[in-house]
């Protein structure tokens, strides 16, 4: 059932960004600590989260926008009875190192914008995110999909893009959680 689908999209979201925003306030020497593999810092991974969030939302913003005109022009939403998200194939986004994946260039940190900033972004993304829920909550998200070459993931609604865009900040979540172990042993804390 959609209701069950946006809701445990909504909850999910609730969850990963409300653990996202904790990460701001860990101190300045574990945020910008770089990982002994060479990887990015905390605060390059909150940047580059907030990069592919701000290009995911132009895409789930146009879908639902889309998806909205095409209830609007059949005066009805139909969804299966059986519809429901792949969970499990959309979790593998969640996992780091799940599979192999190159970045475009405009989502790589830069670090030019200060972590306030980022954090203003993450929020505004966390709001647009709900603000899209709640204008496709009776099934509308089904009626547009479009093509997302991750992980071979194919022609995907708009309920999953917003699924992805969770399941990509998880992802993150799990390396950040990673380097603070790696940091809390170099410095035997």
């Amino acid at each position: 059932m959609v209701t069950d689908v946006v809701n445990r999209i909504k909850a999910e979201l609730l969850a990963t960004f409300n653990e996202l925003f904790t990460w701001f306030e860990v101190e300045n020497q574990l945020l910008n600590y770089q990982p002994a593999n060479g990887g990015w810092s905390i605060q390059q991974i909150l940047e580059h989260i907030s990069l592919t969030n701000h290009y995911l939302l132009i895409l789930i913003t146009k879908g639902v926008r889309k998806s909205l005109e095409i209830s609007k022009s059949t005066n009805a939403v139909f969804v299966p009875n059986n519809y429901d998200l792949d969970w499990e194939k959309l979790k593998t986004i969640g996992e780091h190192g799940s599979f192999e994946w190159n970045r475009p260039e405009h989502m790589e940190p830069k670090g030019e914008p200060s972590l306030i900033e980022i954090k203003e972004r993450l929020e505004k993304h966390f709001h647009e995110c709900l603000n899209h829920l709640a204008f496709i909550k009776n099934g509308e998200g089904v009626l547009y999909k479009t093509m997302m070459s991750v992980n071979n993931l194919g022609k995907i609604d708009v309920y999953h893009y917003i699924y992805f865009l969770v399941q990509h900040s998880k992802r993150h979540l799990s390396q950040m959680q990673k380097i603070k172990i790696e940091f809390n042993e170099l410095y035997d804390r």
